[in-house]
């Protein structure tokens, strides 16, 4: 009776663990022009653990198909953990791909963003997650997020890694001066920094 309890307790303890592990987990839609190789440098992960993680056998993929890409391979912290292992260069590459041009207060503010994102339950839980999350970022989607960043933009990661957040907490950051989607002007504004304006 004893062994069966406890059999019992392991598949159940197992089972607890795959779940915690696969939810942490998030997808990649394939779009025209990918290829494997760019995927899995795109999102921080090796081109065999892509290739493990999806159960590929080639490098072949569809437009529309999803991968599985495994959160704690990319280096960035989930809800609740450290921001040590960020991934400093990603997080660069979209500050500057995204506010070259503003004051350094305003790359920080734009790092800073994506971070509260991270560790809100509303957003994907990993960097990679946040930064590709399908129609998220107009660099991501127009192929300026893969230029190499400054050394400003570099430091304004840190920094905002470090905890400086000029924001307050902002979940979004938007040009007014551009087209934008009607929606992101339901968003409570909390504050304006360079061109762009920061909310809820």
């Amino acid at each position: 009776m004893r062994k069966k309890y406890l059999i019992i307790l392991c598949v159940f303890l197992l089972t607890l663990l795959l779940v915690t592990v696969t939810s942490a987990n998030w997808t990649y839609t394939v779009k025209r022009g990918d290829t494997l190789y760019r995927v899995a440098r795109r999102v921080g992960v090796s081109l065999s653990q892509l290739r493990s993680w999806n159960g590929l056998w080639t490098d072949h993929l569809r437009v529309g198909q999803r991968l599985t890409i495994p959160s704690q391979s990319t280096g960035a912290a989930g809800r609740g953990g450290s921001r040590a292992g960020v991934d400093r260069y990603l997080l660069a590459r979209l500050v500057h791909a995204e506010a070259e041009a503003e004051p350094y207060s305003g790359k920080v503010a734009v790092a800073a963003v994506i971070l509260n994102r991270v560790e809100n339950p509303k957003f994907p839980n990993t960097l990679a997650g946040v930064v590709y999350q399908p129609l998220a970022f107009e660099s991501v989607a127009n192929g300026r997020i893969y230029t190499n960043p400054n050394s400003d933009s570099i430091k304004a990661a840190g920094d905002a890694i470090n905890g400086w957040d000029p924001t307050g907490g902002a979940l979004f950051f938007w040009n007014p001066s551009k087209p934008v989607s009607r929606w992101i002007w339901s968003r409570r504004i909390i504050t304006r920094i360079g061109k762009h304006v920061f909310g809820l």
